[in-house]
């Protein structure tokens, strides 16, 4: 497919949505750069996102998670992934729908579990019932992740070249975004 990128899209959604894994392929696809907010902030402080949160606090982090964000909504367009929290801060929805586009990976809270229940990589999750946990983020979420300009379900059998399409489809309805060239 040939087509022109003309603003940055940015995923958003919940942990395991698969927002590294399409984006990734999102990226490929288009010919674009893929870029992850969550990893810039890593490279930049040279520690990890866990790290940040201990020493300088959560503030501390979603000050720099903005900057990030700006920073690479104003480079070459192309697919940023974000931190599951970074689309619940007013200001970054903002900013994203003036210089880019959300679109929404919206998995439901079955196959979110299924993705992440046998990792130890997601700190929210590691509670002595990380399943309600999930349960109980996903419910707190929903509501502003539904503000994304565009939503793409995910479904348990879709493979990411499946979800890729999805999402392709759903930019090309927005030629402000996307156009076949």
């Amino acid at each position: 497919m040939a087509a022109r990128l003309k603003k940055t899209v940015v995923l958003v959604g919940m942990m395991g949505a698969g927002k590294t894994a399409v984006g990734t392929a999102l990226a490929a696809r288009l010919g674009v750069p893929f870029l992850d907010s969550d990893a810039e902030i890593v490279a930049a402080a040279s520690r990890t996102i866990a790290e940040i949160f201990d020493r300088d606090g959560e503030a501390f982090f979603r000050d720099r998670e903005s900057e990030v964000i700006s920073r690479l909504l104003d480079a070459e367009p192309g697919i940023l992934s974000t931190g599951g929290g970074a689309f619940l801060a007013e200001r970054n929805r903002q900013m994203i729908h003036d210089r880019g586009v959300s679109v929404l990976l919206d998995a439901k809270v079955g196959l979110l579990w299924n993705r992440v229940k046998h990792k130890d990589t997601r700190p929210l999750l590691r509670t002595s019932d990380p399943r309600a946990t999930l349960e109980a983020i996903y419910a707190e979420r929903v509501p502003i992740y539904s503000k994304a300009d565009l939503v793409v379900a995910a479904r348990p059998e879709y493979a990411i070249a499946d979800m890729v399409d999805r999402v392709i489809a759903a930019l090309l309805q927005r030629p402000d975004v996307l156009e076949e060239s």
